[in-house]
């Protein structure tokens, strides 16, 4: 029998002191007001996970302009923040640390999330899929190439939303540079078509990216307080293809953010959702030696799984996601071997508090 004491060992992420190796991902749950500010029971919704070593909030949009799903959260008015601030006064008031997760969603969006303005990526490249709206789902359209002078306005664009997020009381921020969002989509060759500073050899592909990662440790004075999150084999949403050099461009990445000194890199491990089995030629093993600071491992992991791959050393903390849902006391339900609640589909995305923060612990 695989022994789990270790999943409920302390382990330190840069300034971050997790009090056991299981992290909540973040988890999309779209109940936020149209005006991206999270409702009054999110509160409660995270607090009751704060058993967790370290809660990443769900994603959470940079700008208006970075919205790709309704009724998802965002992080640049005083609104926003007041609201999130609740959140993490509820969580700390449990013994919990957060980190918010930054997003910018790019070309995996609709015109109707920005008034009839087309999304915005690298390059003109449509994605396969529908987007979430107010008025149902609706097919993704060709985005709008970024000029080369409006990058550098979404670098800003981050660097205030992660001073909004130390305003809002979070103990960090994530940034969201996986599964194939605007960052990813200028790091992969697949979604990035670009000619000038910002396209070509890896080295400009990772432009952007990396000037996003020092602006946001530029706010929280230093990469300490700071985790990113990568997905080099995921090709959802968007029906997105790998880089044409997937273990040539993510260790290179990985390699430019050592200087960073992150506190962590939080990996999706195969393709998400789907399977853990990475595709050919991709190898996590080999990736996680690139890695400084802490590693998080994150993709279907079962109790045993995480166990093991933390007493071989192959990752630092474990994070699970659609668990947290049904099961607010996930950790103690881990650590006793009860029973875990399964959540329905029909209480994943959208609602009120029902399915979100009213799900009962083992105790009651």
């Amino acid at each position: 029998m695989t022994d789990h004491a270790i999943l409920f060992t302390p382990v330190s992420a840069g300034a971050l002191s997790l009090r056991n190796r299981i992290v909540m991902a973040p988890l999309t749950r779209s109940r936020s007001s149209e005006q991206g500010v999270p409702p009054d029971f999110a509160a409660d919704y995270y607090a009751q996970r704060a058993g967790a070593g370290l809660i990443v909030s769900e994603a959470t949009n940079i700008s208006a302009q970075a919205r790709g799903y309704a009724m998802t959260p965002g992080i640049w008015s005083e609104t926003q923040v007041g609201a999130w601030r609740r959140v993490t006064d509820a969580v700390h008031g449990k013994g919990g640390l957060m980190v918010l997760q930054l997003w910018h969603t790019g070309r995996i969006s609709h015109p109707d999330l920005h008034d009839g303005a087309l999304p915005v990526a690298p390059s003109a490249i449509r994605p396969v899929g529908q987007a979430f709206t107010l008025g149902g789902l609706k097919d993704h359209v060709t985005p709008r190439a970024l000029e080369t002078d409006e990058v550098a306005a979404i670098v800003e664009d981050y660097r205030h939303a992660a001073r909004c997020a130390r305003d809002a009381g979070f103990d960090g921020v994530e940034v969201h540079s996986a599964n194939n969002y605007l960052l990813e989509q200028f790091i992969r060759d697949s979604t990035n078509a670009r000619t000038d500073r910002y396209g070509g050899s890896v080295e400009n592909r990772l432009r952007f990216p990396l000037d996003v990662v020092r602006a946001v440790t530029d706010v929280w004075g230093g990469g300490d307080r700071v985790g990113i999150r990568i997905s080099p084999a995921t090709t959802m949403p968007g029906e997105t293809p790998l880089d044409s050099d997937t273990m040539g461009t993510y260790t290179a990445y990985l390699d430019a953010l050592a200087p960073f000194g992150l506190a962590y890199v939080h990996a999706i491990e195969g393709i998400t959702q789907q399977t853990r089995d990475a595709p050919a030629g991709v190898d996590f093993v080999a990736l996680r030696r690139h890695v400084t600071g802490a590693y998080i491992g994150n993709n279907t992991y079962t109790a045993d799984l995480a166990a093991d791959a933390l007493n071989e050393g192959k990752v630092d903390a474990v994070s699970f996601g659609r668990p947290f849902i049904a099961n607010p006391d996930l950790v103690e339900r881990l650590r006793t071997g009860a029973p875990l609640a399964d959540a329905p589909k029909q209480y994943w995305y959208g609602g009120g508090a029902n399915g979100y923060s009213d799900w009962p612990t083992v105790s009651g």
